[in-house]
C-alpha cells in the first residue's frame, strides 16, 4: 500500500531519497570507483616520467672535451708564391769586328775572370792596316814640320800649314783606329762569370754586319729570385726590404734576400708585377731556372689571440666557437681574420685568459655540461 505523498519541500525530499536510495548508491560506488582509476594514473605518469629524467640523465653524461687558455702570441700574414732563380748578369759576348777565328781560350763551364781573353781573331790584315796607317802618319806629320819651318821664313802661306795639320790630325786618328781595331782581334771578357754556352769554333768567320754571339756568360755568385706579385700584394710588398726564400732543389734551404727591384707597371696579361729579388750566392749551389718559394709577409700582429682554425664554427653566416664557463659550453660569437697555416686571427669575441674548446667542440651545444679532460697552454702542444 503507497503512502501517501507529503505535502512540505522537506518531506518531498527525504520521500525522494528513500525512494531512490538503492540508485543513488550505487553512483556513488562509480564516482569512487572513478577517482581511484584516476589517481593511479596520475601515480603511474609522474613515476614514467620521472624513469624518462633518470634515463636522460645516465643518457647524456658531460662530454669530454679539450681546452685551450688563450695566451697572447705572434700571428704573420704571408703570402707563397712561385718564383724562379734567373742569373744576375747574363751577357751575349760578341765580336766588335769582322773575322775569322783564329784561337779559342776557354770551354763551355769555365769561370773567367773580367778581362780575361775569350778568343782571337786572325789579325794579319789589321796589322797590315795599322802599319799603312803609321806611314800615313808619319808622312803627315814630315809635311806638316816642313810647312811649319817654311811658314816661320815666310815661304808658306797659313792655308797650307791649316791643311797640312788637317791632314796629321787625320792620318793620327786612322793610326788608332786601326790599333783599335787590331785590339780587338782579341776577345776578353767584359764580366766575370760561368761560360754557358760557346757558340763559335776555330775558322768561323764572324760577320760584322750580321753579328752573332760567340759565347754566353753568366754571373752566378749573385742572383735574382724572380716572382710575379698579384695586383691585390703590390703595396704590401713594396714596403718590404727582405723577403724569405725557399729552395727545393737545395733540400728546402731558406734564405734570405733582399729586395731589388719591383716593377712599376704589369708585365703580364694578369696583372702580375715582377718582383727581383736579389741573393748571395758565393759558392754558386743556387743555379739559375731553379724554381722557389717566396714567403712574403704582408703584415705581422704580435700579442694577440689565436686558434686553431677548425675551432671556428660556421652556421647560417655566423661565426662561433665556445668557450669553458663552470663546466658549461658556452657559444660565443667571433670576428676572424687571417690565417698563418693552421691558426686564425681572432678580432673579437675572446679575450686573453678564457679557454676555448678545441676538441670534442662540435658535439656540444651551448648551455651543455662538460669535463675538461686536457687543458693546454700552447698551440705546440697540441698539433691536428
Amino acid at each position: 500500500m503507497n503512502s501517501p505523498k507529503p505535502k512540505t519541500l522537506r518531506g518531498k525530499i527525504v520521500w525522494f531519497v528513500l525512494k531512490n536510495l538503492p540508485g543513488l548508491f550505487f553512483i556513488l560506488i562509480l564516482l569512487g570507483a572513478a577517482l581511484m582509476i584516476g589517481q593511479r594514473v596520475a601515480d603511474q605518469k609522474a613515476a614514467h616520467e620521472e624513469e624518462l629524467k633518470n634515463a636522460a640523465v645516465v643518457e647524456n653524461p658531460p662530454t669530454n672535451v679539450v681546452a685551450l687558455e688563450l695566451r697572447p702570441t705572434i700571428l704573420r700574414d704571408k703570402i707563397t708564391l712561385p718564383g724562379i732563380v734567373e742569373p744576375w748578369r747574363k751577357l751575349a759576348l760578341m765580336s766588335k769586328i769582322g773575322g775569322s777565328i783564329e784561337e779559342f781560350f776557354i770551354q763551355e763551364g769555365d769561370h773567367v775572370k773580367q778581362g780575361q781573353l775569350i778568343a782571337r781573331l786572325e789579325n794579319e790584315d789589321y796589322r797590315i792596316a795599322l802599319n799603312s796607317a803609321k806611314a800615313a802618319y808619319a808622312l803627315a806629320k814630315a809635311d806638316y814640320d816642313r810647312n811649319k819651318t817654311l811658314r816661320k821664313k815666310g815661304i808658306s802661306t797659313q792655308a797650307n800649314l791649316d791643311e797640312q795639320q788637317s791632314k796629321l790630325s787625320q792620318s793620327k786618328a786612322a793610326v788608332e783606329n786601326a790599333e783599335l781595331a787590331l785590339s780587338r782581334c782579341r776577345i776578353t771578357a767584359p764580366i766575370s762569370g760561368i761560360i754557358s754556352e760557346l757558340n763559335g769554333e776555330v775558322g768561323m768567320v764572324v760577320n760584322q754586319m750580321m753579328p752573332q754571339p760567340i759565347a754566353e756568360i753568366l754571373q752566378i755568385d749573385r742572383v735574382k729570385a724572380v716572382v710575379a706579385i698579384p695586383e691585390a700584394d703590390v703595396n704590401a710588398v713594396r714596403q718590404l726590404k727582405q723577403v724569405g726564400v725557399e729552395i727545393r732543389s737545395l733540400d728546402n734551404a731558406l734564405f734570405q734576400a733582399q729586395v731589388h727591384f719591383l716593377a712599376p707597371a704589369p708585365q703580364t696579361p694578369a696583372h702580375a708585377y715582377r718582383l727581383e729579388l736579389a741573393l748571395d750566392n758565393p759558392d754558386e749551389k743556387i743555379l739559375p731556372g731553379m724554381f722557389l718559394q717566396a714567403n712574403i709577409v704582408k703584415q705581422s700582429k704580435e700579442d694577440i689571440v689565436a686558434i686553431p682554425l677548425y675551432t671556428v664554427i660556421s652556421r647560417n653566416d655566423e661565426h662561433f666557437v665556445y668557450v669553458v664557463a663552470d663546466g658549461i659550453a658556452r657559444k660565443r660569437p667571433v670576428e676572424t681574420g687571417f690565417t698563418e697555416g693552421w691558426q686564425i686571427l681572432i678580432r673579437s669575441g675572446l679575450n686573453l685568459g678564457e679557454k676555448v674548446i678545441i676538441q670534442g667542440h662540435r658535439t656540444v651545444e651551448d648551455g651543455q655540461k662538460i669535463r675538461v679532460v686536457k687543458e693546454l697552454t700552447d698551440l705546440s702542444e697540441f698539433m691536428p
